[in-house]
């Protein structure tokens, strides 16, 4: 079976919490969504599901329970979480905004605000997921620090004892923070994409190494389960119709 660009994001998403153990995954969108599902129904079982919100659902979706608050923020403060939120804007060192575009004080874009991104980013593992790879996204400098990137949490290092930032999946590759400095690097490649391409679609200058490898395929139990257990209506379509 041959996957689609979409099904390749859900793969990839699915493989941030590859022996993640039993941790709360909150992830934030319908492919990563489909990604922390796929990844409990294969490699990771233990992973503790929500809805992104306030329910503990199973793998194919059903609730199971509810997290009281109290309940969840033990666990988003005490390092037992990895979460998948999405990014407005991404520097090199994996800064987050998703508050506003242009001055604060004037913006030129209201978005969404500051929300949980700051108690995320330095109290527990957090990836992104970026459904739109341009340069409009990864930008050399954010607007707003909104989630904490590397170079800010090593200024705060008895606040930031949680923080660590896993990968960054788009609809070009994958990349992560593999590098001395911490800075964005690119780590694999979706089929059909070039280095050139990604670079090229990227505010700044990206890490790449010798033989940047493919994107890991899905396996054909993974495509079944994608197809016909969790996403059956294709709803992954919509956020890369590829």
């Amino acid at each position: 079976m041959t996957a689609t660009r979409a099904e390749y994001c859900v793969v990839a998403c699915a493989e941030v919490w590859r022996d993640a153990g039993e941790v709360l995954a909150s992830p934030m969108g319908v492919i990563p969504s489909l990604g922390a599902r796929l990844a409990r129904h294969t490699f990771a079982p233990d992973l503790l599901l929500t809805d992104g919100e306030a329910l503990l659902v199973d793998a194919d979706g059903t609730v199971e329970g509810w997290l009281p608050y109290r309940a969840h923020l033990t666990l988003v403060t005490g390092g037992r979480r990895h979460v998948m939120m999405g990014a407005s804007q991404l520097d090199r060192h994996g800064n987050q905004n998703i508050s506003c575009i242009g001055d604060w004080a004037r913006p030129a874009r209201q978005l969404l605000g500051v929300r949980g991104a700051p108690v995320n980013t330095l109290n527990n593992r957090t990836s992104y997921w970026v459904p739109r790879h341009t340069r409009r996204v990864f930008v050399e400098r954010v607007d707003m620090v909104c989630g904490v990137g590397y170079d800010r949490a090593a200024g705060i290092p008895d606040s930031a004892r949680y923080h660590r930032l896993g990968r960054v999946v788009t609809d070009l590759g994958v990349l992560d923070f593999a590098t001395p400095d911490r800075s964005m690097r690119l780590a694999s490649l979706h089929p059909g994409v070039t280095v050139e391409e990604v670079q090229e679609a990227t505010g700044f200058a990206l890490a790449v190494a010798d033989g940047v490898p493919p994107t890991r395929e899905p396996t054909a139990t993974e495509l079944r389960l994608i197809r016909e257990v969790l996403d059956p209506a294709n709803t992954r379509a919509r956020e890369v119709d590829r």
